[in-house]
């Protein structure tokens, strides 16, 4: 006897749910339990060589669909919560995909005091042009219909249109994110794991990534704040290809509390583009050895990272390779002198030119 024939119409739904279920195929790249989430994350890259000197840092990124800076992009709100910092949800109106039926929701960062909408440009601007992973952000103004004038606090649809001046739309860095639940990312301790040996990144690689954490100020850099991606994503279930990946890669998917000074709350000022607080963080800690200077947040998986000498030259080659020019568009692209009036880009790329020369001189090759 059939649960349809024993229990009538509740039967057939029952059998209807269940045959669903396992008619369903769990996304191999969602689901990954401990082992095969190590596994990937052996074999996981953290960099990719580019042509650093060609970089047009101002135009930006084109691997996704971009904007030129200062476009104004209109969009249809999206009622999605959020919670943070200031941000919305918002449908562009171009279909996705192969049967043009996925709408195109955008993440907008806004407002004149938001560091993020300023620090994030310039972080992930300067992350893709030396060859490490993040989300792609455009400076930009959005103009949002059936937005309240502050959505972050008013998330409904509303009568009308108002426009962000400044905004940031994010771009995520193309590949399928891997992961065991939803929003797991991974921790800094997590690039331990990462073995050579099995194909994943060398510790030169890692360490200069760690390093450019501390040379960015990077204080909110909880595991949700990092994905793990693949490049090759497979559809099917592919338990022997270490989750259905043959090239990971871990990226850094927010990194608008940069360019200031990392500290325990994560707070908007000194930890988001302060021209000052960036300036009063040495690179080092103490006049020798290699411990970077990092102070951890509440949320923090990184904290005064030890770095190798492989490291250290690693990124000291991939900045000393920025010219001027590029440091000057990176700073005025992201607006940091609308950020802070009484700063100029030429002080910005100072500093940076003075954090650059402390990785530059150091040795810890002892």
């Amino acid at each position: 006897m059939t649960l349809r024939t024993r229990y009538g119409v509740t039967g057939a739904i029952l059998l209807a749910c269940l045959t669903g279920v396992h008619a369903q195929k769990k996304d191999p790249l969602k689901h990954l339990n401990g082992d095969h989430r190590i596994a990937v994350i052996q074999h996981a890259q953290v960099w990719a060589s580019t042509d650093i000197a060609s970089v047009d840092i101002k135009a930006g990124p084109m691997d996704v669909a971009a904007y030129a800076p200062e476009d104004t992009i209109e969009c249809e709100y999206v009622a999605r919560r959020v919670t943070g910092t200031p941000k919305f949800w918002c449908d562009t109106g171009r279909r996705t995909g192969k049967d043009s039926a996925k709408e195109d929701s955008i993440k907008v960062k806004y407002g004149e005091a938001n560091g993020e909408v300023y620090g994030e440009v310039a972080a992930t601007r300067l992350l893709w042009a030396l060859g490490f992973g993040a989300d792609r952000m455009f400076p930009v103004k959005v103009l949002c219909h059936g937005c309240a004038t502050d959505p972050i606090n008013d998330q409904h649809l509303r009568e009308g249109e108002h426009l962000f001046d400044p905004a940031a739309v994010e771009r995520p860095f193309p590949g399928k994110e891997v992961e065991s639940s939803p929003d797991s990312g991974w921790g800094w301790n997590e690039l331990n794991l990462v073995d050579q040996t099995s194909g994943g990144a060398p510790l030169a690689h890692r360490d200069a990534l760690r390093l450019l954490a501390v040379f960015m100020q990077h204080t909110d850099n909880k595991p949700r704040q990092q994905r793990l991606v693949c490049q090759d994503a497979k559809n099917e279930s592919d338990a022997d290809s270490v989750g259905g990946c043959e090239h990971p890669f871990m990226m850094l998917n927010d990194v608008g509390r940069t360019f200031g000074k990392a500290n325990m709350f994560n707070k908007d000022l000194p930890g988001s583009v302060d021209l000052k607080a960036w300036a009063s963080m040495p690179i080092w800690k103490g006049k020798t050895g290699c411990v970077g200077n990092l102070p951890k947040s509440w949320t923090g998986s990184l904290e005064d990272p030890r770095i190798s000498e492989g490291g250290r030259a690693f990124l000291a080659n991939l900045l000393s390779q920025l010219s001027d020019a590029q440091l000057h568009d990176l700073f005025e692209v992201a607006r940091f002198a609308r950020r802070q009036p009484e700063t100029t880009v030429d002080e910005w790329v100072e500093v940076f030119k003075q954090k650059r020369a402390e990785i530059v001189s150091r040795s810890c090759a002892t």
